[in-house]
């Protein structure tokens, strides 16, 4: 059954997207029937779901177990002070619903974790992984790659950040980072600091690959890491393959359900 026409109001909301050649009418429709997951509405979250529900994505799931607070406010732009002490993913999906009524926002007050991530992220075509910490970064890797999930990776660090997309079959985060820092070695943000506009720079990367994957156009950050300094405003590109002897997606694969991301990682908890 063919999806419905675009109204009147559509047309002129998506009129810049309806006459790129790149996206036109058939990349918008594949973005309006599209469902996608954000993990973690902070700091990398937040330009990812202003810059997707304008767009015009049709299903945008939030899920965070946080709160707002106001050291969030410094670069967590979907957030604002009327909503300090409520759950972020409420407060998001406020301010998407507010930009574009036609985005449908699933909100999941809730920790991804070992228990839930297959059949949450199972609902959904894309993942954007917006978290920061290890744990939740190989969860949502192999939790992806088990799932057959395209993955859009984005992570921040004082005053640097990365962008990959983890294509099912292309590599995944074990083939990037085999072993996880030892726990400890790389400080909270709290203690480091990061510079404001900086996810914002990464989030919207991580919005704009998600766009193309789902529209199916360009050239994705497939088997490419793109990092930026943005101290001194320069973005390098590195290369890697998917990795043979990976437990995760290699030749012989020894993972093949979720593990104890706990205690693989030396974490307590998903942050």
């Amino acid at each position: 059954m063919p999806a419905p026409a675009f109204t009147p109001e559509q047309r002129q909301r998506y009129a810049r997207h309806l006459t790129l050649a790149e996206i036109g009418p058939a990349g918008q429709q594949r973005l309006r029937q599209s469902r996608v997951l954000i993990v973690g509405v902070g700091a990398l979250g937040s330009p990812v779901a202003l810059y997707l529900a304008a767009a015009g994505v049709g299903t945008m799931g939030l899920a965070d177990h946080d709160r707002v607070r106001l050291s969030n406010l410094q670069r967590q732009i979907v957030h604002s002070v009327d909503g300090l002490e409520q759950a972020k993913v409420e407060v998001a999906a406020r301010t998407v619903r507010a930009l574009n009524p036609d985005v449908t926002v699933e909100s999941i007050f809730a920790t991804v974790d070992e228990g839930n991530a297959m059949s949450l992220l199972g609902r959904y075509d894309v993942i954007v992984d917006g978290t920061d910490s290890f744990r939740a970064r190989y969860l949502l890797s192999d939790a992806a790659y088990l799932l057959g999930k395209p993955l859009v990776h984005g992570s921040i660090f004082r005053i640097e950040g990365q962008v990959t997309v983890f294509q099912p079959g292309r590599g995944c985060y074990r083939c990037l980072y085999p072993e996880p820092p030892p726990a400890g070695a790389i400080g909270e943000s709290e203690q480091v600091g990061v510079l404001a506009a900086l996810p914002g720079i990464i989030g919207t990367i991580q919005a704009a690959e998600t766009i193309k994957l789902i529209a199916q156009v360009g050239d994705g950050l497939i088997n490419r890491v793109l990092l930026h300094d943005a101290m001194a405003m320069t973005f390098q590109e590195v290369r890697y393959r998917r990795n043979r002897a990976c437990p995760l997606c290699g030749d012989r694969p020894s993972i093949r359900s979720l593990v104890d991301y706990g205690a693989f990682t030396g974490a307590e908890a998903v942050r």
